[in-house]
């Protein structure tokens, strides 16, 4: 299958740069199998939920995981992403070790490149509050292939604490405008838990609790599993061939009593409704045996089309990047052609795209 087959014309003014004013006045493209496109509001999806659906969400949170420092040699400018500790450790455990206890996989630039051996500094010129040291590049680090490095910070504290003081929320490279103290709340939903992402599951942003609240007036009941959104959510497809694209992995948790909910939806004529691509990974990645097994798992799975949904039956998304792994699910769910063909009629309709932007509800996959 072409990498190519999923690219689509976008205008730039389209993507979108900030939030809406308000979560709830987000639009929504609604989709259901054999009826036209309705163009809506998000406010309306409390609409299509049915008694006996299970709506599961993703309840991650993101760490203020971009750095921003200089080389301590030469002064000149660094920007790191935190993705992961290294050792097995979840991020979680590894935001809550001391500094210099685990070394840590990183994405990172600079002006003139960066070196093994080069150490950097974050934080106040003359008293930085964290030091780091590059120890390797490249290559294949904690099961995440190319790109990236080794890295091992120093000082006191946590790398938690470090970010936290520090840090910045890490806003995809396609918002080209620097983070603002809104985004620390806006690029979180509002029933974020653990700090473990490096980017947000962006359909979950338009949710508030008053509209969480009319889908369980509408007899759904809400669920909350978690997959810690890293590069294998976000990284471009650089491969010609879709078969070829190296996913990476993540770790994702589904705790017993939910996976006890979408057995009985599923068991008693009910739908398992995904808020997100990263709950469908998280779902469709956690099957053994038909059903879905609880716990604590790492998860590569990359969903494209001719895959067969064993868990999912609706879910809500936005609209995201050409030649994208979270386009081809989507497509995988509704067919090539057709979401592209929704992706063509967003573009007239004046949608808003990706992150911050608008959101689309498909009901009925194939």
């Amino acid at each position: 299958m072409d990498t190519q087959d999923f690219f689509f014309e976008l205008p730039a003014h389209q993507i979108a740069q900030y939030p809406p004013a308000r979560r709830e006045e987000a639009r929504l493209c609604c989709l259901r199998r054999g009826q036209k496109p309705l163009h809506r509001s998000i406010s309306a999806l409390a609409e299509y939920a049915r008694p006996g659906d299970v709506w599961v969400f993703n309840n991650t949170k993101v760490v203020k995981a971009r750095l921003l420092g200089r080389k301590q040699k030469t002064g000149g400018k660094v920007e790191l992403l935190v993705v992961a500790p290294l050792g097995g450790l979840s991020m979680e455990e590894g935001l809550a070790r001391p500094l210099g206890e685990v070394a840590w996989y990183c994405m990172g630039r600079a002006s003139k490149g960066l070196r093994v051996g080069e150490r950097l500094l974050f934080g106040k010129e003359g008293a930085p509050e964290g030091v780091a040291e590059i120890r390797r590049l490249e290559g294949v680090v904690g099961g995440m292939e190319g790109g990236g490095m080794v890295v091992g910070f120093e000082g006191g504290g946590t790398l938690g604490g470090l970010l936290a003081g520090v840090g910045q929320i890490p806003l995809p490279p396609y918002i080209r405008r620097p983070p603002g103290p809104e985004d620390a709340l806006r690029y979180q939903t509002t029933y974020a838990q653990a700090e473990t992402s490096i980017a947000a599951p962006t359909a979950g942003l338009h949710f508030t609790p008053a509209l969480m609240g009319a889908l369980e007036a509408a007899g759904a009941r809400l669920a909350f599993v978690r997959l810690d959104v890293g590069p294998g959510t976000f990284m471009p497809v650089r491969t010609a061939q879709v078969e070829a694209h190296p996913m990476h992995e993540e770790s994702c948790h589904i705790p017993e009593e939910v996976a006890g909910w979408l057995e009985a939806a599923r068991g008693g004529g009910g739908r398992v409704v995904a808020v997100g691509t990263t709950v469908v990974r998280c779902l469709e990645g956690s099957v053994e045996g038909g059903r879905v097994v609880p716990g604590h798992r790492r998860t590569r799975i990359f969903i494209y089309p001719g895959y067969r949904f064993r868990i999912v039956g609706a879910m809500l998304t936005n609209f995201h990047l050409p030649c994208s792994t979270l386009l081809m699910l989507v497509a995988a769910f509704w067919g090539r052609e057709e979401t592209l063909a929704a992706y063509r009629e967003a573009i007239a309709e004046g949608y808003r795209f990706y992150s911050f932007g608008d959101a689309m509800w498909l009901e009925g996959g194939l």
